[in-house]
């Protein structure tokens, strides 16, 4: 019997520093390059494949992992993971050596497989699977380590997160009532609790003296941040000290929404054809770039993978 139909998006570079933390370095091609994410992240997709039975599987790029639209906002905005301004263009982000030299050939094998890449000019992945799981006609799975994602999930139209923090091996499928266990907040808050709550990893400051259980209390009390705001500056359905630092983080609150949320109506246009077994010939090509850049029993994987699609 056919899989039912399935969107799998990928956050690629999440799932790529995962790779490379997680496989040893000692793994190189011939030439001694590093190949250790690039095979890493190959296991991951079969995994993936293997786990979850998706019929359409798209990899989900940052084509900006910094758009200045949010740092014009939040200058801290991932300040700290800067290493070079550029002004004409995306800033450099922190990343090792070894990884940087494998993204062309993580490139080369995602293209091998059959799997497109999305990336819209000055937004994060983020965004891209935000739009793209907004707008699917099918159910949809989304493979982060990145909690702000938690904001997509929605039962009724069957999208979850496979959440990765806690590694490949001890994959969290995360629901509304997940969500709501871990945080007290129902996912269409959570981007309002994050808002509160901050995020060092990101930069976000968050409300001062706001920690996760008050911002939880004010949500289910207020219902979102338009609701809290807007009680705080009548006096009313909080305590005095709490009111005090809604009100003055009012110019923090008044822009961080825009940047925690992840944009729902970029202009994509999501590939329709599903993800098919490669044919001879593109198995034979997969198979030699594997063997260029000692991919090995990898790739096999990830091709056997996607043979079982429609089988």
């Amino acid at each position: 019997m056919p899989r039912a139909d399935k969107l799998l998006l990928l956050d690629t570079a999440s799932l790529y520093f995962r790779a490379f933390y997680g496989v040893p370095d000692k793994v190189t091609a011939p030439d001694g390059s590093p190949i250790n994410a690039a095979r890493g992240l190959l296991d991951i997709i079969a995994k993936l494949v293997t786990l979850y039975e998706p019929t359409h599987v798209i990899a989900c790029w940052d084509d900006d992992w910094r758009p200045q639209w949010r740092v014009d906002l939040i200058p801290s905005y991932k300040a700290h993971r800067v290493v070079e301004v550029v002004p004409a263009g995306p800033d450099v982000e922190e990343v090792p050596d070894p990884l940087e030299a494998q993204i062309p050939l993580i490139r080369q094998t995602l293209a091998a497989l059959g799997i497109p890449i999305i990336g819209v000019a000055e937004h994060e992945a983020d965004d891209v699977i935000g739009t793209l799981a907004t707008h699917a006609t099918m159910p949809v799975d989304i493979v982060t380590g990145d909690r702000d994602l938690f904001q997509l999930v929605d039962d009724e139209r069957g999208v979850r997160v496979i959440y990765t923090a806690k590694g490949m091996s001890n994959l969290e499928i995360v629901t509304d009532a997940v969500v709501v266990a871990k945080y007290g907040v129902l996912p269409g808050q959570y981007a309002d609790f994050a808002t509160m709550r901050g995020d060092a990893s990101d930069g976000l400051p968050g409300v001062a003296g706001v920690g996760e259980k008050t911002a939880a209390t004010l949500l289910q009390a207020h219902g979102d941040l338009e609701g809290i705001r807007a009680a705080a500056e009548a006096g009313e359905g909080m305590s005095a000290g709490v009111r005090a630092k809604v009100l003055a983080a009012a110019p923090y609150l008044e822009v961080a929404p825009t940047v925690v949320a992840v944009a729902t109506d970029l202009d994509i246009v999501a590939p329709s054809d599903a993800l098919r077994p490669l044919d001879p010939g593109e198995v034979d090509a997969a198979t030699a770039l594997a063997e260029k850049w000692n991919l090995g029993g990898s790739m096999t994987r990830a091709i056997a993978a996607i043979a079982t699609i429609d089988a």
